[in-house]
């Protein structure tokens, strides 16, 4: 039976006890013991049942409590869920988020708190997910949008990333899910089978491909600064990121040491690259370039700040090599490689590589191998230095000078 102004009237308080009237269509009015009564709008969603306070009576007339609740259930029936935006509302947050302001909740809410290495996801948001669709309302993301962006990776031969880029917009929108904020992840519809099959890299540069990739940065048109970044990579066998993250006061010139502070390496551990006469040359020049930045690279149009996570990667892909495609991350495959060709120690690479040891290694090898690393990275400039200059290329075994 539907209530009726005079039907609501005649309803007294039970002392110690709540109860309610149904009106219909998930219409209630709660009565409490004090006799202050309350619509309320009850609904199913996603086959949870949920509820939410829409006023109290005579302040909400039944009429307008009508017309609240058939408000409600046509939000219910498009999936969205009255209750959680009436949390949102409350908390100061948007009820109908854009993908920006949402990828910045769930980085700050789940990423920050639960991934051991948050940087990156901090990554894809900034260069990939925002600049593709963050201005985007998150309830308008549909399958075709993550397609088309995880396919745009997948199709520049980086099939290992898209597979991951498409795993983070599925955590992403399976929060927005938990959130209530969307009723279905299209991230999940992108299958992973037709990305591809994650393959690891192999590729390891000939020395002849080295003197091509040298010759081929040196003769382009990329900033001075990259030219130089590249090279140092090659024979640091140093990460991008920390090549990108180095500041002045890390490099000391005179002991021939770059120190990578705990926060830019990967392992999260201090480490020292160990400064070749070549390499201690090429820093010089950054130095000259970089002006009284504090930034061993600050980007453009900024003293402060690097360039962007992919400038290298973009720079890199925008030039023509006459061989086959190559990553920045093939350069420290590639110098680890030659020197384990050339019988240096794999202890000795490993840490100069900046890897943790695992394992029972992990337990007994604890030494830094500060001169053998300098010896080894020496030989290594030195070995790329007469094959840019198409000298006679030293090919002799060297395991058992260089021995831990």
């Amino acid at each position: 039976m539907t209530l009726t102004d005079s039907r609501i009237k005649a309803l007294k308080p039970i002392a110690g006890s709540r109860y309610s009237k149904a009106d219909g269509g998930g219409l209630l009015l709660d009565v409490t013991p004090g006799g202050v009564k309350s619509w309320v709008f009850r609904y199913r969603l996603n086959g949870v049942r949920e509820k939410v306070v829409l006023g109290r009576y005579p302040d909400m007339p039944l009429k307008v409590a009508r017309e609240k609740r058939d408000e409600l259930a046509t939000q219910v029936a498009s999936g969205k869920s009255p209750a959680s935006e009436k949390k949102l509302a409350r908390a100061g947050m948007p009820t109908n988020p854009t993908v920006k302001e949402f990828g910045e909740r769930y980085y700050t809410e789940q990423v920050v708190k639960r991934w051991k290495d948050p940087k990156g996801v901090r990554r894809y948001l900034d260069n990939e997910i925002f600049p593709a669709f963050g201005e985007k309302a998150l309830k308008d993301v549909n399958a075709l949008d993550v397609q088309t962006l995880v396919y745009r990776k997948r199709d520049g031969g980086q099939v290992a990333a898209a597979i991951q880029l498409r795993g983070m917009l599925k955590g992403m929108f399976d929060y927005a899910i938990e959130t209530r904020l969307v009723m279905v992840n299209p991230a999940a519809m992108v299958a992973t089978r037709f990305i591809g099959k994650a393959r690891k890299r192999a590729r390891v540069l000939t020395p002849n491909e080295i003197r091509l990739y040298l010759r081929t940065i040196y003769q382009s048109n990329i900033r001075r600064q990259f030219k130089l970044a590249l090279h140092i990579i090659l024979l640091t066998l140093s990460r991008k990121s920390e090549m990108l993250l180095a500041r002045w006061e890390h490099v000391n010139f005179e002991t021939g040491e770059w120190l990578i502070p705990a926060e830019n390496a990967k392992t999260a551990k201090p480490h020292i690259v160990y400064m070749s006469t070549q390499v201690a040359e090429m820093l010089q020049e950054l130095k000259v370039l970089a002006g009284d930045s504090e930034l061993v690279m600050p980007g453009r149009g900024s003293l402060t700040k690097p360039f962007a996570a992919n400038a290298l990667n973009k720079a890199l892909e925008g030039l023509t090599f006459d061989m086959d495609p190559l990553t920045i991350h093939d350069l420290r495959r590639t110098g680890a490689t030659l020197l384990t060709e050339r019988g240096f120690n794999k202890d000795v690479i490993e840490k100069a590589l900046s890897h943790e040891a695992v394992g029972i290694r992990a337990v007994y090898i604890i030494a830094e191998f500060a001169e053998q690393r300098k010896k080894m990275l020496q030989w290594w400039a030195d070995y790329v230095d007469d094959i840019l200059n198409e000298s006679k290329v030293i090919v002799g075994n060297f395991g058992a000078g260089n021995r831990a």
